[in-house]
């Protein structure tokens, strides 16, 4: 089977708001960039296109088209395109290498999250017959995850705090973070309930902005002659989407996609783990079983901000950096999708 590597990696800033920039002026940059980092012209120079967003943040279907327009129209490429973060862009570009249609790939996810109320479009991921007429926001489904968790006594506010204060410290050393700061737990558990038992600081900023990266075979990073960091297993579990016949406490999906990509099978440096509110990345390192000397989220993660679409390829991302800088040998990446944890992708890089 065919190694595969991570070449290049870029995102941008992490913006409240975007303002009048549309998504194609939020995809060039960084297309621009992961171009530039592996020495290639544009998007002719790779064998795959794949890409990552939501239909229903633009309000129109097949709204993702307009964003091909950043790769250009002439000549024709070989593109595809997943209704999910881009983490699962990166799944499907493997596969196409795997299976020997291409030696190379670009992957990109976007997403303009300002222009809707992002909980209330998420609502649209639910079950279509019993939960989505409800309108159930994502905010009120993970507090009502984490009231389950701080009754049967696998979390504490105080812990769920110090996730916070450990994600702002970290990403003060994040250029694209769109929080950080030195803040305390008295700070934090001082504030008022935004959906109890979640306060503001508990749910991950969202940002408008965009994320891309470039992967092929080994053979083709011996070739470009680049750093590279090979993804040694990758695997992607979804569990029921009816909310009662599942443990909201656990995440079984992660633990057999960390167990299916080998995740479990040696020492974890890096963590970078996709846990929009707090008392998730708790449930996700005891999933993936992570000990002390796992360093979780050094970039922050997203509760310092958090791109829609794109921020499971930058947990990817965030590893290959570390390792491609010779930081760390091995990491893990985590991406999900779903209401309370309910599809969980997880990706093995290790050096070269």
């Amino acid at each position: 089977m065919k190694e595969i590597a991570v070449v290049a990696f870029s995102q941008s800033d992490c913006l409240a708001q975007a303002g009048a920039a549309n998504e194609v002026e939020l995809i060039m940059p960084q297309l621009q960039a992961v171009f530039a980092q592996v020495g290639l012209n544009n998007a002719q120079d790779v064998d795959f296109v794949c890409s990552g967003s939501c239909d229903y943040l633009q309000g129109a279907a097949f709204a993702f088209v307009s964003g091909v327009d950043a790769l250009g129209a002439v000549p024709p490429i070989k593109e595809s395109h997943v209704e999910m973060d881009a983490a699962w862009a990166l799944y499907e570009a493997m596969l196409k290498i795997r299976m020997g249609h291409a030696e190379s790939a670009l992957v990109y996810g976007f997403a303009k999250a300002s222009s809707g109320e992002l909980p209330i479009v998420l609502s649209q991921q639910l079950d279509p017959y019993y939960l989505a007429p409800l309108w159930v926001d994502s905010v009120s489904l993970a507090a009502m995850q984490a009231r389950l968790l701080l009754e049967q006594g696998l979390v504490t506010q105080h812990s769920m705090a110090e996730v916070v204060v450990r994600a702002r410290r970290n990403a003060l050393d994040n250029p694209h973070a769109q929080l950080h700061s030195e803040t305390s737990l008295e700070a934090l558990l001082a504030e008022e309930y935004f959906v109890s038992p979640l306060r503001p600081s508990d749910c991950a900023p969202v940002a408008d902005g965009a994320a891309a990266m470039i992967v092929c075979t080994v053979e083709k990073a011996r070739q470009w002659g680049v750093p590279y960091a090979r993804i040694t297993g990758i695997d992607h579990r979804i569990e029921t989407h009816n909310l009662g016949m599942r443990n909201l406490t656990d995440s079984v999906s992660t633990r057999q996609a960390a167990e299916a990509a080998g995740a479990l099978g040696g020492v974890v440096e890096v963590a970078e783990i996709y846990a929009p509110f707090s008392h998730q990345e708790i449930i996700l390192s005891r999933a993936l079983g992570l000990g002390d000397e796992t360093r979780v989220n050094p970039s922050g993660g997203v509760m310092a901000g958090n791109l829609m679409m794109a921020s499971g390829l930058s947990r990817v991302g965030e590893v290959f950096r570390r390792i491609a800088a010779g930081e760390i040998g091995r990491g893990v990446a985590h991406a999900t999708s779903g209401p309370c944890l309910q599809h969980n992708l997880v990706a093995v890089l290790e050096s070269a």
